[in-house]
């Protein structure tokens, strides 16, 4: 299943790691701040785009965030700003494998929703994408409100909107409605939200705190 600019430059050093560790570097990319504006913003997101590997493209995934803003504005929701870090890490936590993936998230403390574009997936099964909400989550608070995109997830922009939706939503149910964005298998047609997800969407994501009420 295959789920799944206004620029700043500063080096951010996280606390410092055990002796004997590699430390993580943390530099700041580009302030996002102009995303498409739903004609209603009734609900306000911000958002950590953390790049883990150099294969990347920055102008792809600068593209793509603006399509997944463009769809969850369907929601009434308005990406308001995306800080995109890019982050220098061991190799073992450059990979989604939940017990070093904990380790980073941790290590790294960034406010959520956070997303992480790494250099591939050590999970079995392997999926392109992978979003945490609080409810699977329990076991590895660490990776509450993170989603875990690696090389090769098509439809780049309904991945990430696709994700941040199983995130805010705090739910990993699909759909078989044709055109919905929650169906099963991401694709170009597949971006549609009914009423009932926009509510669910927005109810839960600000009751968690990913999202603040609100017009900008």
């Amino acid at each position: 299943m295959r789920l799944l600019c206004a620029l700043i430059f500063a080096l951010i050093m996280p606390p410092a790691p055990p002796a004997g560790a590699q430390a993580l570097a943390v530099e700041a990319l580009a302030v996002i701040t102009d995303l498409p504006r739903p004609a209603e913003s009734r609900h306000l997101l911000e958002l950590r785009v953390v790049l883990l590997d150099g294969s990347w493209n920055r102008g792809e995934i600068t593209n793509a965030l603006g399509e997944a803003s463009r769809i969850l504005g369907h929601c009434g929701i308005h990406n308001t700003r995306i800080d995109l870090l890019r982050v220098t890490a061991p190799q073992a936590q450059r990979h989604f494998d939940p017990p070093h993936s904990r380790q980073l998230a941790r290590a790294l403390d960034l406010p959520r929703p956070t997303l992480f574009f790494t250099a591939g997936t050590r999970q079995i099964p392997a999926y392109d994408a992978v979003a945490y909400g609080r409810s699977n989550s329990r076991r590895s608070p660490e990776l509450e409100s993170t989603v875990w995109i690696a090389p090769g997830a098509r439809d780049l922009g309904i991945v990430i909107a696709h994700e941040l939706v199983h995130v805010l939503m705090d739910s990993g149910e699909h759909v078989t409605t044709p055109g919905n964005l929650m169906a099963e298998e991401t694709a170009p047609g597949n971006t549609g939200l009914t009423a009932a997800q926009c509510g669910r969407i927005t109810t839960t994501g600000t009751r968690h705190g990913l999202l603040r009420p609100g017009v900008d």
